[in-house]
C-alpha cells in the first residue's frame, strides 16, 4: 500500500505554498493559456475556439454538448462559441438525424485549416514544454492527472 500524498503544511506547521499541487497545477495551467492566447491572436483564434477546433480534429462530428464537455465550458457558453464560429465560417452545424434535440457540429475547410495552424502553435509549445522530459514522465503524468480527475468525480 502507497503513502497518502503529503499535506502542504511543513513540519513546523506553517502552510508551505510549494508543497501544495494545486498552486503549481494553477501556474502551469495559467501559464500554458497564456502562451496559447498570445499565439493563437496571430491567427485570429482565442481559446475557446481552439478548443472547439481541437475536439473536431480529424473530421470528427461532434454534438454541441460533446464539444462542451471536452472543453470544459458550460453548454450555453459552448453553444455562443459555436454559433461565432460558425458566422467565422470556421463550423456548419446541423440537427442530428437520429435525435432532433441534438446539434451536431463539424469543420469547414477554413476550419480545418484553422485547427492545423492552430495545432502546429499547440505541438511547438508542447515540444518547449515537455521536450526535454522521458515519455514515460509524461505518460505518468497524464495517468496520475486523469486519476485527480476521477478521485474529484467521487
Amino acid at each position: 500500500m502507497t503513502e497518502p500524498a503529503s499535506s502542504a503544511i511543513s513540519a513546523s506547521g506553517e502552510f508551505d505554498i510549494e508543497r501544495w499541487p494545486f498552486y503549481w497545477l494553477t501556474r502551469f495551467t495559467g501559464r500554458y493559456l497564456h502562451e496559447m492566447e498570445i499565439a493563437l491572436k496571430a491567427l485570429g483564434l482565442d481559446i475557446p475556439r481552439w478548443r472547439v477546433l481541437m475536439s473536431l480534429r480529424g473530421d470528427k462530428v461532434l454534438s454541441v454538448s460533446e464539444i462542451a464537455d471536452n472543453a470544459i465550458v458550460k453548454l450555453p457558453t459552448m453553444t455562443r462559441i459555436v454559433q461565432r464560429m460558425q458566422i467565422d465560417g470556421l463550423v456548419r452545424s446541423r440537427q442530428s438525424a437520429s435525435d432532433r434535440r441534438v446539434t451536431e457540429v463539424e469543420l469547414t475547410d477554413a476550419g480545418r485549416l484553422a485547427g492545423q495552424q492552430a495545432w502546429g502553435i499547440a505541438d511547438a509549445i508542447y515540444s518547449r514544454t515537455f521536450g526535454k522530459i522521458p515519455a514515460e514522465e509524461v505518460t505518468r503524468l497524464n495517468r496520475t492527472m486523469r486519476t485527480l480527475n476521477r478521485n474529484l468525480d467521487d
